[in-house]
């Protein structure tokens, strides 16, 4: 839930960048990025520990445990479907928090890119200084932007296609095969990303070169130009 609102709030920043270049720093200041990043996490934990606050599947097991005449406290398989409602998966999970912003990145990168598009094929004046290069690394960036989001999206839509077969279709068959690569797909996309920072991302590069001299190798990291200052287009 944390990774599709950060996404999210990626999206939306690189947007305003393109879309306000001028007026960015006065629109997204530390503060605000800091709510931002705030409100992410805490409604990240809402709906991660909804089903603790009731939508599970504990009075449906109940239900199962005394209607085989057994007593006592009843025992639960561990087992994510025994446990998770399908419907907070379906309808409150994937329906509202993954594939609506899935959906609205999409259509903000279409427009990021569009409007660096634009800009690029504008002829540059001699007093324009050079919007150009400043296009040019964001399209850069965007480019890299969206190929996490395509990676996320081919890592965690076959899991929750799955699990809209097993809310509306559960006689339907599921080979267990496909099931068991749908969730690696969700667990090694958290080992993607860094790889395409690393790749295509010069200062997560650098960081990374840091942090690996500084704390496995324990060395100095070796010197390496870092993306010069983000430069703004004039008007």
């Amino acid at each position: 839930m944390s990774s599709i609102l950060a996404l999210l709030a990626i999206a939306v920043d690189r947007y305003l960048r393109v879309k306000i270049p001028l007026r960015y720093k006065t629109v997204v200041t530390p503060r605000r990025a800091a709510v931002a990043i705030a409100g992410c996490w805490i409604l990240s934990f809402v709906v991660g520990l909804t089903p603790m606050f009731g939508w599970n599947n504990l009075n449906a097991v109940e239900r199962a445990w005394a209607a085989n005449g057994s007593v006592g406290e009843p025992v639960i398989k561990c087992e994510f479907e025994k446990v998770i409602s399908m419907e907070y998966m379906v309808y409150f999970n994937f329906f509202v928090w993954v594939l609506p912003p899935l959906l609205l990145m999409v259509l903000i990168y279409l427009e990021v890119f569009y409007l660096i598009r634009k800009q690029l094929n504008k002829k540059v004046s001699a007093s324009s200084g050079d919007p150009q290069k400043y296009y040019g690394k964001e399209l850069k960036i965007a480019k890299s932007l969206a190929l996490i989001l395509f990676l996320f999206a081919l890592s965690w839509l076959p899991l929750h296609i799955f699990n809209c077969i097993t809310l509306f279709c559960p006689s339907c068959h599921k080979p267990t095969i496909l099931i068991y690569i749908a969730i690696f797909l969700t667990h090694g996309n958290s080992a993607m990303n860094p790889i395409v920072y690393a790749f295509r991302i010069q200062k997560f590069r650098v960081t990374f070169l840091k942090i690996w001299n500084n704390h496995f190798r324990c060395q100095p990291a070796p010197a390496v130009d870092e993306d010069p200052p983000e430069e703004r287009p004039d008007d």
